[in-house]
């Protein structure tokens, strides 16, 4: 055989070059459907089925957390549910963990207000004291007006008297309710079983004068402080060691002399706020009346038990009493230690009344018996 052309070595070259690259196709076709390189994002959309993304690629973590951003997880998948005793409901969802949103467990808890003290009261009571009132400013020479509180007290003047205070007695037990009695000295040497029995149900006792004389704070000092004296050792030579620690100026015609003399013998002055001059004799009804519509927290009731027919004051007494009682807390002022020569105290007091503070502004009295 003669030797191979340039023409027929190159159709050989062509052939077995097509050969090489065609078996070079089919090899590389074959590792590539198994082992080819990766596509950039094809690892995310190979998961976007299940929710769970790379890290390394800023989606949600593996382990069902939240995004960094804080904004809610794609795909399907549902955040969890803590389990008990973490501090949520069953069934919601979980604190959020990033900073910008502040969990539950480092949330400042509220501060808790103390808790109101059972019986706390916001009223401001009246002044308490331990002994007699003291002076009142609002009062003729310092005489009481009110009882330093809001109760009322009921005071009766000129006895005792066997025909009406006895009745007064009755139906102050009766209601339960204490008052004060303003003796008259001469009347109290003459019945001093009533002065006994006036002590004896609670009552407080003052000094009225020995014969209700309403001129006495015009005469003379000594005389004055004789006839306030007088008067206190009768109350204790029927009740020894009594305490007697008002005095009422008959007529409420008083002087500085006369409630000198007064406190010099430890007795505070007393006057009065609601006058319904039942001395006057105007009917029960009048009576009752004039008191029920002029009381007020903390007033002094003058009414009388003796020195005329006092029947009118006995009957108005049960219809003042029903409505007071329903009102107020009626009380007999409050007394102090006795008085070594006199039977009379010296001190200061009263206790406040459930009502609150009482009236300091009484106003002008009227001059009664």
């Amino acid at each position: 055989m003669g030797g191979i052309s340039r023409g027929q070595a190159l159709v050989v070259t062509t052939l077995v070059t097509a050969m090489v690259l065609g078996a070079a196709y089919l090899l590389g076709h074959s590792l590539g459907s198994s082992v080819g390189p990766a596509r950039p994002g094809a690892a995310a959309r190979d998961r976007a089925g299940t929710g769970a993304t790379d890290p390394d690629e800023g989606g949600p973590a593996r382990d069902g957390g939240t995004e960094h951003g804080g904004g809610p997880a794609s795909g399907t998948a549902t955040e969890p549910v803590p389990a008990p005793g973490d501090g949520l409901r069953p069934g919601t969802a979980a604190p959020r963990t990033d900073p910008s949103f502040p969990s539950l467990s480092s949330a400042p808890t509220p501060a808790t207000p103390p808790p109101t003290k059972p019986g706390a009261d916001d009223r401001t009571p009246g002044p308490t004291y331990g002994g007699p009132l003291p002076p009142d400013p609002n009062g003729p020479h310092g005489a009481r007006l009110t009882t330093g509180s809001s109760a009322v007290a009921l005071t009766f003047d000129d006895g005792p008297d066997p025909r009406f205070t006895p009745q007064i007695l009755a139906l102050l037990r009766e209601f339960g309710v204490t008052a004060t009695f303003c003796v008259v000295g001469e009347n109290a040497r003459a019945h001093p079983e009533l002065i006994r029995a006036i002590v004896a149900d609670g009552h407080t006792l003052c000094n009225h004068s020995w014969s209700h004389d309403v001129e006495l704070g015009e005469r003379p000092y000594a005389e004055i402080v004789a006839d306030l004296a007088r008067t206190g050792e009768a109350i204790r030579a029927a009740v020894p060691g009594a305490t007697v620690s008002y005095y009422r100026q008959p007529g409420g015609k008083w002087t500085e002399s006369v409630a000198t003399a007064a406190r010099q013998l430890g007795m505070t002055p007393l006057h009065w706020a609601v006058d319904p001059q039942d001395w006057t004799r105007p009917g029960a009804g009048t009576v009752a009346a004039s008191v029920t519509a002029n009381v007020f927290p903390g007033a002094v009731v003058l009414l009388h038990d003796a020195g005329g027919d006092r029947q009118d004051t006995v009957d108005a007494l049960y219809p003042i009493l029903v409505s007071l009682d329903r009102r107020y807390e009626l009380i007999a002022l409050p007394t102090g230690a006795g008085h070594p020569a006199t039977g009379v105290a010296a001190g200061t007091g009263a206790a406040p009344g459930r009502h609150g503070r009482a009236r300091a502004d009484a106003g002008q009295a009227t001059v009664g018996r």
